[in-house]
């Protein structure tokens, strides 16, 4: 047989990367500029073990525990100035430079966009949870949850709440800078009205009632249910009475991530106003 009679060999493909391939790569790209951002990154990491180091000297009253007090105020301060704020101005930034515009015109699909883009800061968000956690066990503050799923339940469904909430902030954000402004509603409103800073029992009635349907309080009574027992008017509840207690955060948080699931992709702008 001649050389011009030899089969031409057919050339291999190579299978396009997977969505998750794809995802991950982006993740990587942005966790490369947060650990570049240096401010970020030491207020990101930093902070939490500041926070544990401190409980010591703050003579907190140790009705719910030191333990359970810190990893309540950690999944519920972490969701709104760490994921909340600096997925608003990452998303932002990337839109002004023409970012997001770009590589949604690729091969990535919008979900992988957004996703690859705030891994990073979701992945620093469970990371704090989880050192303010090992910082209780160091300080001998540690006590063990009276549930495991209502906590996860709240740092998995506030994770998912914020994205979608700074999904939406970015639709009247023009610029990083005036984040600042945009997201004081949510950082500063629902934080003060959550049952971190104080008990909702103590307000009146009707303005309780209020608080308890703003998107961060959901978490926040669910993380307490589970680590520390307590319901949101400081009753003190076992394990078949967090759950009793339960149905209320959950329908709340749930109808939430249904109200962002639907409003954050109508509104999010992947270009910026010309």
């Amino acid at each position: 047989m001649t050389a011009i009679d030899q089969p031409t060999p057919t050339p291999t493909r190579t299978a396009p990367p997977s969505r998750v391939r794809r995802t991950l790569t982006l993740a990587g790209a942005e966790t490369r500029l947060l650990v570049r951002n240096r401010t970020a990154l030491v207020n990101s990491v930093l902070l939490p073990l500041l926070l544990v180091a401190a409980v010591p000297g703050l003579g907190m009253d140790g009705g719910d525990g030191v333990g359970p007090q810190l990893l309540v105020a950690a999944v519920g301060v972490t969701l709104v100035f760490l994921t909340y704020y600096n997925l608003v101005t990452t998303f932002v930034a990337r839109r002004e430079d023409l970012v997001l515009q770009r590589m949604r015109t690729g091969e990535l699909t919008e979900v992988e966009v957004l996703l690859g883009t705030a891994a990073p800061t979701l992945v620093v968000t469970v990371g704090q949870v989880v050192l303010v956690a090992a910082g209780t066990v160091v300080i001998g503050e540690w006590v063990a949850p009276v549930d495991v799923v209502l906590p996860l339940l709240a740092l998995v469904g506030g994770v998912a709440l914020m994205l979608l909430l700074a999904a939406a902030s970015t639709s009247f954000t023009r610029t990083p800078e005036s984040a600042q402004i945009t997201t004081l509603p949510v950082v500063m409103a629902t934080t003060a009205l959550s049952g971190l800073l104080f008990p909702l029992s103590d307000l009146p009635e009707q303005l309780a009632s209020v608080a308890r349907v703003l998107p961060l309080t959901p978490v926040v009574e669910l993380a307490r249910l589970g680590l520390a027992g307590r319901a949101w008017d400081g009753t003190e509840v076992d394990a078949g009475g967090a759950w009793a207690a339960a149905p209320l955060p959950l329908a709340v948080l749930g109808a939430w991530l249904l109200a962002g699931a639907v409003v954050a992709p109508r509104v999010f702008r992947w270009a910026p106003r010309r």
